[in-house]
């Protein structure tokens, strides 16, 4: 039993920053990844990027590696996401989402998570 609120979207100019964070209330196992999606219109929801409550293991899509960064504050139970050098193609509304890290390792849908956030649009103008 997870919920998750995302905060932090908004609209920058390319080559802005901006930092989504995501507060979990309930347990979160250290079994469980925290994983970030995005979703723009007409397109599929693809991941952004993940990280485990256990360690500081993460992923990135090449789409956003050397850009995005994870992180983590467990005693929070809150997950951040980085945002530099943002560029038009990275407007979507962005979903953070709870899974066990054995199930979502290789899910690039977010298929295996079992829990969601609201979502927070992101908008980069040129």
């Amino acid at each position: 039993q997870v919920q998750l609120v995302e905060s932090g979207g908004g609209s920058v100019q390319a080559g802005g920053s901006l930092r989504l964070s995501c507060a979990a209330s309930g347990r979160t196992f250290s079994l469980y990844a925290m994983g970030w999606f995005r979703q723009a219109p007409g397109k599929e929801r693809e991941i952004v990027g993940r990280i485990s409550w256990s360690d500081s293991s993460t992923y990135y899509a090449d789409s956003v590696k050397g850009r995005f960064t994870i992180s983590r504050d467990n005693a929070k139970n809150t997950v951040y996401l980085q945002m530099d050098s943002l560029k038009p193609e990275d407007t979507a509304v962005y979903y953070c989402a709870a899974g066990r890290l054995y199930l979502v390792v290789g899910d690039r849908r977010g298929s295996e998570y079992d829990y969601w956030g609201q979502g927070t649009q992101v908008t980069v103008s040129s």
